[in-house]
């Protein structure tokens, strides 16, 4: 390991042997970190955390701090980051709330400065995270979803996949999946083109998503009408399913 002197890492914390904690930096006694990854300087690493290989953690961030939630009184609840994610300067990422309660951070993603990922959110994989942008408690972003620069989401609110948010918006219903979405409340503008084409999406997929965003969207229809319609005038796919659990199943309704 290459430990700073300055660093102050508790001898029970589980480091694997190439990890690197750089000057006046905290890692506590609970917290296990994998192979290549680097804590950058007074940076802290705390309680029941859990960081995978290969993350970069830059000045500065605190990592499984306890939760900004009046309920929370000590439970032992759980912070786990899966592998290659960069956390950039000053990102705050709290524990779960409750007995086992469990945030979670998956593969691959950038959180750039000052983002905070609250208590019991969950964020997939490949997803970006821009300056400032805030997720309340017991939010969800799919895999390869983008959240704008200082973008605020409701607690309990879900993003679907490669969706993305511009910056500043404010977001209290759920973002359907494959859409671009921006506002004071958030609306929805239309589906995420250049997200698609960059996952190598079939034209005809895309061609799909895009009536079934006009049914959805352009019509005046009602939500249940509008997925009727889909269902009867457009042939099925994997992504057009996705998008209709995800509409079915949103408890606080999505952005319209």
């Amino acid at each position: 390991m290459n430990i700073h002197p300055t660093a102050i890492v508790n001898p029970k914390a589980q480091l694997a042997s190439d990890v690197k904690v750089d000057a006046f930096s905290f890692i506590g006694p609970d917290v296990k970190i994998g192979s290549g990854t680097v804590i950058g300087m007074h940076c802290v690493v705390d309680n029941h955390t859990t960081i995978g290989k290969n993350c970069r953690i830059f000045t500065g961030a605190v990592v499984g701090s306890i939760p900004q939630d009046l309920k929370y009184k000590g439970e032992k609840s759980l912070l786990k980051i899966g592998d290659n994610n960069i956390i950039r300067e000053y990102c705050t990422l709290n524990l779960g709330t409750g007995d086992g309660g469990l945030t979670q951070v998956g593969d691959n993603n950038l959180l750039m400065a000052y983002s905070h990922i609250a208590h019991d959110c969950i964020v997939g994989n490949e997803c970006i995270i821009a300056n400032c942008g805030t997720l309340a408690g017991h939010v969800t972003i799919e895999d390869k979803a983008v959240v704008g620069g200082l973008v605020a989401i409701h607690q309990f609110v879900r993003m679907g996949t490669l969706s993305i948010v511009g910056g500043c918006s404010k977001v209290v219903q759920d973002i359907p999946p494959y859409s671009t979405c921006d506002g004071h409340p958030t609306k929805v503008y239309g589906v995420n083109l250049i997200g698609l084409k960059r996952a190598d999406f079939s034209e005809e997929t895309i061609d799909g998503l895009k009536r079934a965003y006009k049914i959805l969207f352009r019509l005046g229809l009602t939500v249940s009408h509008a997925i009727e319609r889909i269902q009867k005038e457009i042939p099925p796919s994997p992504e057009i399913k996705r998008l209709i659990k995800f509409i079915q199943t949103s408890e606080r309704g999505i952005c319209r």
